[in-house]
């Protein structure tokens, strides 16, 4: 579990409960270089946030040197904060054990996005990392998650339903949570209920139009911890000036204090 001792330290340390996600779109950035963005939004950010999350894909994008942008960034993060690589891997056992090396070994994260769609073997190598933080996409924010997630088996229950209770039973290291949009505020609420003590990673506010009070509300447990609540072009893109530090900063800071507000904290 020290994923989430580590998660849980941090957000009462920084009494937040956001996760700034670091995607750099070189067409949005007010510097050419990726990694000095990361630093400056990093150094702006690291005493309002729980966690960082980088989303492999921007990274990836731009090659070697997006990968060594990635890598550069994680390092540079303070080991007090933890930092997911959102990479939403799920494939064989054999590769999935590639990728968990790859995502954990190499790069060290703290915790990755995994895909069930194909089952507990490729979920496994993953969740062989006691240590490491494993989040389960079980319902997302884009505007056709239903197309599948919403489908309904012959007892009754839909597919998002089935994948949350599945995590649930993954969960034999303490180290399991669930993607969880924010665009959908009640399947948040059921998925809380059906798994009340397991964090939950939680995109789709600010651009995507996700509900920040519903997410907060239906999103912790009850302690009022454990959702990570993701923003990060509304962080990211405060300014396009040679401001985008501050800027990014104060919106940091209006929305850890607005998620406190509706925690009651």
């Amino acid at each position: 579990m020290e994923f989430v001792s580590r998660l849980i330290n941090a957000s009462r340390r920084n009494r937040s409960l956001l996760c700034v996600g670091l995607d750099p779109d070189p067409s949005k950035l007010p510097v050419k270089d990726i990694f000095e963005f990361n630093k400056a939004i990093i150094d702006a950010t690291a005493d309002l946030v729980c966690c960082y999350k980088p989303n492999l894909a921007f990274y990836e994008a731009l090659g070697i040197r997006g990968l060594q942008a990635l890598k550069k960034t994680v390092n540079y993060i303070p080991r007090d904060i933890p930092v997911i690589g959102d990479a939403k891997r799920g494939d064989i056992g054999n590769t999935a054990a590639a990728y968990a090396k790859a995502l954990f070994g190499y790069y060290k994260f703290d915790a990755v996005t995994v895909n069930p769609y194909m089952g507990y073997d490729s979920v496994k190598p993953f969740l062989d990392y006691r240590d490491k933080g494993i989040f389960v996409v079980c319902r997302t924010s884009n505007s056709s998650a239903s197309d599948f997630q919403d489908l309904v088996d012959n007892f009754g229950m839909k597919f998002y339903q089935t994948v949350a209770l599945r995590a649930g039973d993954w969960n034999k290291g303490g180290n399991v949570g669930l993607v969880v949009g924010a665009t959908c505020p009640e399947e948040l609420k059921e998925i809380r209920k059906l798994c009340p003590g397991m964090p939950l990673l939680i995109p789709g506010i600010g651009a995507q139009g996700g509900d920040l009070e519903l997410s907060v509300r239906y999103g912790v447990d009850a302690a009022k911890e454990m959702a990570i609540i993701v923003a990060a072009r509304q962080v990211l893109y405060a300014s396009k000036g040679p401001d985008y530090a501050q800027a990014a900063r104060k919106a940091a800071g209006e929305l850890r204090d607005a998620i406190n507000r509706y925690r009651g904290m």
